[in-house]
């Protein structure tokens, strides 16, 4: 058997053959990002918009492990937050706020993923944000939005507000907290965050090297200038 067959066999009856193949690829980009180490134990979500259901989207259950989501298990929901389809789990609130933001102010969007790994943090410690030093950096040149740190984003009033942030841009740097990624799909979505990723290895590894950093992102935000140098590599 091969492997559209497997994943048609295993489908649900109540769930279309293109909402559960949206299904398999987030479940297992979920999977992907516990392997690679970027998961944050629970405290990130990624999603996908449901095919020919442009106002709901799926995404992780609270409380679970990143290889611990399914198929099966992901949380269907409205871009009201409601639950679409009834589930054992409850939805991470902060998670429906940031991800019903993009799907509302982009109809492009089929795929949002969201990171907190030490380079999407380096560089919205960054003041100038991301610096074009490497190849892996100038994949992102002129695609970058950038997001003041409002704690954590429960507040639906903020969605406005990260919708003009990413404006058209196809990745979005929430300082001092972590990156948005979009995709036409779960891959292109994926590729992106893994390429952003890769910059921990270059620049970006000491964030604060000779650069003005950003302490916190208010309006009253202090700035503080590092002693050592910039690492280019």
């Amino acid at each position: 058997m091969d492997t559209v067959e497997t994943r048609l066999s295993a489908k649900p009856r109540n769930i279309s053959p293109e909402e559960w193949a949206v299904r398999v690829d987030l479940a297992a980009c979920y999977r992907l990002i516990a392997h690679f180490g970027w998961d944050d134990l629970i405290l990130t979500h990624n999603s996908a918009r449901v095919p020919g259901q442009p106002n709901h989207f799926l995404i992780n259950p609270m409380g679970l492990m990143f290889d611990e989501v399914t198929a099966s298990n992901l949380l269907k929901m409205d871009l009201d937050g409601n639950l679409v389809a009834p589930s054992e789990y409850e939805p991470n609130r902060a998670g429906y706020v940031i991800h019903s933001a993009i799907y509302m102010g982009r109809p492009d969007v089929e795929c949002v993923i969201h990171t907190h790994t030490e380079a999407d943090i380096a560089v919205g410690a960054l003041e100038e944000g991301l610096l074009p030093l490497s190849q892996w950096a100038m994949r992102f040149y002129n695609r970058l939005g950038y997001h003041d740190y409002e704690s954590v984003s429960l507040d639906l009033d903020e969605r406005e507000r990260l919708q003009q942030s990413i404006g058209n841009n196809p990745v979005l740097v929430l300082r001092n907290h972590g990156l948005l990624a979009t995709g036409r799909n779960v891959a292109e979505a994926f590729s992106l965050t893994y390429h952003f990723r890769a910059l921990g290895g270059g620049p970006v590894e000491d964030p604060g090297g000779g650069c003005i950093r950003r302490q916190n992102g208010g309006p009253g935000a202090r700035h503080l200038r590092a002693p050592s140098r910039l690492i280019h590599r």
